[in-house]
């Protein structure tokens, strides 16, 4: 069973160069197995849009939180750590054109060794989507068409490669470098919905389900299963990653996400863990019960 860790960006451990550093290295030296980083390229105070994995429907992240951009993050862990994974949870989609996309998730896979594993999602915000330029109504459709750009530029090869899509067309185009593994970069599919969990099904690398238990997520998990099966593809082969907090996380909890199929658990720190050196405690606690290191 892998074991990640989310970044604690509401302690502000995201800007902080050196906390963020003291809390990569710990996550390796403690045995996990990557850390995980959030992305909002802008907030909008007095969103209209309705927050999807609040009872409140209102985050519970300020306005004024500290949130890098998470590939950028990501890059500079990279280069002070030697094993840990890298990963995104959720990078939206809708605020990225996929051809500056694929170099610079390439570039950073390539640089890191092979360490990246990105979750795509599509966004809950619509003045977010809408303040890079993306379209709130068809980003559905638009990240589908910017998954296939990102593989096709990554098997793209002596001769280049083209594409004909509705929203993306080129031909004959290069991009190197290529990441390390030759199936590119793995893009999961992340989120609560129902079209979340068919489009994992359909073309994800794997599906982080996103504030669902019990039945929903069961239900959640069966849709992908079946979505992949329509697709030709084999369920199996879709990963499946869960979620739970670092103080209520032991043995029963890896029986658990075994007996559903999955084979990596993101961790998040308890809302008791109010401090950076509170959050450093969760996790060493808990690997010292796992036995991580």
């Amino acid at each position: 069973m892998k074991l990640g860790v989310v970044v604690p960006v509401e302690l502000g451990v995201a800007g902080d160069p050196d906390r963020m550093l003291e809390f990569a290295r710990a996550a390796e030296s403690l045995g996990f197995d990557e850390i995980s980083a959030v992305e909002h390229a802008v907030v909008i105070g007095d969103t209209g849009s309705e927050y999807p994995y609040s009872p409140t429907g209102k985050s519970h992240l300020p306005d004024d939180c500290p949130l890098p951009d998470p590939l950028e993050l990501l890059s500079f862990v990279a280069g002070a750590t030697s094993t840990l994974g890298l990963a995104t949870g959720v990078l939206v989609l809708p605020n990225h054109n996929p051809v500056v996309l694929a170099k610079r998730l390439a570039t950073l896979d390539r640089l890191s060794g092979g360490r990246l594993r990105i979750c795509l999602g599509m966004g809950w915000m619509r003045e977010e989507v809408e303040a890079c330029g993306g379209d709130f109504e068809r980003r559905g459709k638009m990240a589908d068409e910017a998954v296939a750009v990102m593989r096709a530029l990554w098997s793209g090869g002596a001769d280049g490669v083209g594409f004909d899509g509705e929203y993306y067309r080129f031909a004959r185009a290069y991009s190197y470098p290529k990441p390390v593994r030759e199936s590119g970069v793995p893009l999961y599919i992340g989120g609560h919905s129902k079209a979340a969990a068919r489009r994992a099904g359909r073309l994800g690398n794997g599906f982080q389900p996103l504030g669902l238990g019990g039945d929903d997520l069961d239900a959640a998990v069966a849709l992908m299963r079946s979505a992949a099966s329509d697709a030709g593809r084999d369920p199996a082969e879709v990963a499946l990653v869960l979620g739970h907090v670092l103080p209520r996380m032991d043995e029963s909890k890896i029986d658990w996400a075994n007996s559903l199929g999955s084979d990596r658990i993101l961790l998040s720190a308890s809302r008791r863990a109010t401090t950076f050196e509170a959050v450093l405690d969760e996790m060493a606690e808990c690997s010292a019960r796992l036995g991580l290191s």
